[in-house]
């Protein structure tokens, strides 16, 4: 049936081309949007909409259509939204209208007219002159029930674009959250860069990362994990508050919370403590809320979140404690951690040390059920390997974790910045790695060499944008806020 229709839409391609009417045409100017037609008529009666002398040219994709012989209703949908438009033979002339009875659903028009308003209310643009701009050969999704089967949303998400409304609106969603992220960073005089995205080390965070070389060079590089050590390398070099707005790759699994390629706002502030990055985030996030909602409060998944500071704050082993049925003072206990990790049915490995399985238990445990915003803090040494030790407590690391949702969506720590203590932590996680992984992991010595010529004190945070979107536009899988998520390609799945 599609090839029947395709084979139609050609035709009338050769049709209009002998007629002399270019199907592809270009240099028609829009002077209005559809929203500046429908703001111009608001609130007026009948009688003004049709005394309205202002001609508007617009121009869209026709998304449906009602012909009557010698006339015919159209909706235009273009950036702004959707105007019907009502076009006659003996108005258009002969020629256009020969033109119009070429089009199809889904081809694009610019049209030129006044304004009326029909029988039943609708605001309408009366053409006067129409120009054939772009003849599509493929039809739409079906009008009414637009396009649902899933996989396909995610692959053509063009057509997902087209046929839901509530997907553009995420997307222009998630744009203005990016934009006032920025510009709160900006207000509080942090500068913006851009750092490397090919990395000669893979570092700056624990993740699998995507390998390439580059032929003139002939050398390996990695597609960055994370932006961390580059940014740290700018508060070295007298850039005291600087964010990076990122892409970063990592080589792992794909669920309705991850995506191989993430994008993340990474940022540090010198003279701060992480404790001033809680502070800074509660304001962030209820300084968007309050943009987009006019509350500190939104709706998620049938749950209210109330962003309203201040936010709960538990070290990890309360949380681990208290949602894993853990007497507090058994997690001080290595072997009495490990067997509560087996009670609760962890699987370890048996290489693990104290604060790994208490991280575990934690994962295990207690994420889900952060749904209202909560900062879990004093992150084990271990899991920690950039953070600042706690002065108080040198096995915990003055890091938090923020948890919305029940989901990570920000990580930060006071920065780690004698190189000393720096070079035995790294060199303690390569030797991890090589004896669990069994491969050589490299130490970034530019990085130590940074850290040698002295860094300020500082606080860094990194924040999920994807996770923050899926936030504040109730969206339950990572693939519903990128525009297009990774999918096995389809010549795999012919070949497997």
């Amino acid at each position: 049936m599609e090839d029947h229709l395709l084979q139609v839409r050609l035709q009338k391609i050769d049709e209009l081309r002998q007629a002399g009417v270019n199907p592809y045409a270009n240099g028609f100017a829009a002077t209005h949007t559809t929203r500046d037609v429908a703001d111009a008529c608001a609130g007026k009666s009948t009688e003004d909409v049709a005394a309205c002398e202002t001609v508007f040219r617009i121009a869209g994709r026709v998304v449906g259509m009602r012909d009557f012989g010698k006339s015919a209703f159209f909706h235009l949908q273009d950036r702004k939204g959707r105007m019907q438009a009502y076009v006659q033979k003996n108005r258009v002339g002969e020629q256009q209208f020969a033109t119009f009875k070429k089009v199809d659903t889904g081809d694009f028009l610019g049209i030129e007219g006044r304004t009326f308003l029909t029988k039943t209310g609708e605001l309408t643009v009366l053409a006067d002159s129409l120009v054939m701009l772009t003849k599509s050969l493929r039809s739409l999704p079906e009008k009414w029930h637009g396009l649902q089967d899933v996989e396909t949303r995610y692959r053509q998400r063009y057509l997902d674009l087209i046929a839901n409304e509530d997907v553009r609106a995420t997307f222009l969603k998630r744009a203005k959250i990016i934009t006032l992220v920025r510009q709160f960073l900006l207000g509080k005089d942090f500068v913006e860069v851009e750092t490397p995205m090919m990395h000669p080390i893979a570092g700056g965070a624990t993740a699998l990362p995507f390998k390439t070389h580059h032929n003139a060079l002939d050398m390996d590089l990695y597609l960055r994990i994370a932006p961390e050590l580059y940014l740290k390398r700018l508060l070295v070099g007298g850039i005291e508050r600087v964010f990076e707005i990122n892409r970063n790759f990592r080589n792992e699994g794909i669920s309705t919370q991850h995506n191989p390629e993430f994008t993340m706002v990474e940022f540090y502030h010198a003279y701060a403590t992480y404790e001033d990055l809680m502070n800074l985030t509660e304001e962030m996030f209820c300084s968007i809320c309050k943009d987009l909602n006019g509350t500190f409060k939104t709706m998620y998944q049938g749950t209210e979140i109330d962003l309203t500071p201040p936010w709960k704050r538990l070290t990890i082993k309360e949380a681990a404690a208290q949602y894993g049925s853990i007497p507090p003072a058994d997690l001080e206990d290595l072997e009495k951690t490990r067997a509560h990790a087996q009670r609760l049915g962890i699987e370890l490995a048996g290489h693990e040390v104290l604060g790994e399985i208490v991280t575990t238990i934690f994962e295990e445990t207690a994420e889900k059920h952060l749904m209202q915003p909560t900062f879990i803090t004093q992150y084990p040494v271990e899991v920690s390997p950039l953070a600042r030790k706690n002065e108080h407590d040198p096995t915990v690391t003055d890091r938090f974790e923020l948890y919305i949702t029940g989901r990570e969506i920000a990580n930060a720590f006071s920065e780690l910045n004698d190189p000393v203590d720096q070079r035995q932590r790294l060199e303690a996680q390569v030797a991890a790695k090589e004896k669990i992984e069994g491969g050589p992991v490299e130490i970034d010595e530019d990085f130590l060499l940074a850290l040698e010529h002295g860094m300020p004190p500082a606080a860094g945070q990194g924040i999920g944008i994807d996770r923050l979107v899926m936030l504040f536009t109730d969206s339950a899988s990572i693939r519903d806020v990128i525009l297009f998520p990774l999918f096995r390609s389809d010549r795999a799945q012919k070949s497997t």
